[in-house]
């Protein structure tokens, strides 16, 4: 007969199976209401708005097209963001003239240095003249730095030795330097501005001497998720990039040909590409 008093070992490994299937559900129930907290991801990252003339578009045509648009604007309150292009480049104070207390959110420029590409800048303004010359100085000292680098490059032994490759980098300084100065001496560059009206509003801007154009955007609701090609001033048929004289072609003209570093495509009825349509890229006007 046989006292063996033992406990069963079928029993307490049942009670440790239940155990650990309960512990897992714990972690499971702590896991996804951790997960619900969590803020949703925006999912408009990488979407990207196109306001302006094509690459390679007739001017005249988007001219058109933006008019008949602004002729039959009619957005709510707050009012639309639109696009406004000036017939010559101006300077901080003439674009506060132009705009007539327009509400602005940037402008839009460059140094006009004939035979050369140089890069567009955009300028985050909400005051009229005062934030397009602080910007500007900002630029300047950018420019600068710029100037300075070619300059390094040039004086390198790789560079002494390839009189082409000296010749690029000596022609890059030269550019920015003359970049610098504009801006630092408050240039006449602003060719485009950014701004937020009602639409009667829009459409008397419009009527305002110096502009150009204004291209009205009701589909933009972000600034930095929107890339502003305005035609330059000198573009009268196509708009393409200004003749880069000088310089071999498959040099180019590095940083001042490069896009807009700041926040910065045309009318649905000019082929404006739907949002999403790829990454910013102002060439067009660069």
């Amino acid at each position: 007969m046989s006292t063996d008093t033992e406990p069963p070992r079928r029993s307490r490994s049942a009670a440790l199976t239940w155990l650990a299937l309960a512990c897992a559900l714990v972690v499971l129930v702590v896991a996804l209401v951790q997960r619900g907290d969590r803020p949703v991801g925006d999912r408009t990252v990488g979407e990207v708005t196109r306001v302006g003339v094509a690459d390679g578009a007739p001017v005249p045509a988007y001219l058109r097209a933006a008019a008949d648009e602004l002729a039959r604007l009619d957005a709510p309150a707050p009012g639309s963001y639109a696009l406004v292009s000036f017939a010559a480049y101006l300077t901080p104070a003439q674009v506060a003239t132009a705009l007539g207390g327009a509400p602005v959110s940037a402008v839009v420029a460059r140094v006009p240095v004939p035979g050369r590409q140089t890069e567009i800048v955009r300028i985050a303004a909400l005051r009229l003249p005062d934030d397009v010359v602080a910007g500007m100085a900002e630029v300047a000292g950018r420019k600068d730095r710029e100037a300075a680098d070619y300059r390094a490059r040039a004086a390198a032994p790789a560079a002494t030795a390839d009189p082409e490759l000296r010749r690029v980098y000596d022609t890059g300084a030269a550019v920015a330097a003359r970049e610098a100065a504009g801006y630092r001496a408050g240039c006449a560059c602003v060719y485009a501005a950014v701004v937020r009206d009602a639409p009667d509003a829009l459409r008397a801007l419009a009527a305002r001497p110096g502009v150009r154009a204004v291209d009205p955007a009701p589909e933009v609701t972000r600034l930095d998720r929107t890339v502003f090609t305005p035609p330059l001033p000198e573009q009268r048929d196509v708009a393409r990039p200004p003749a880069d004289t000088g310089l071999a072609p498959s040099a180019g003209m590095g940083d001042s040909s490069e896009a807009a570093p700041t926040v910065t495509g045309s009318s649905p009825a000019a082929g404006r590409p739907a949002a999403g349509a790829g990454p910013p890229n102002p060439a067009p006007t660069s």
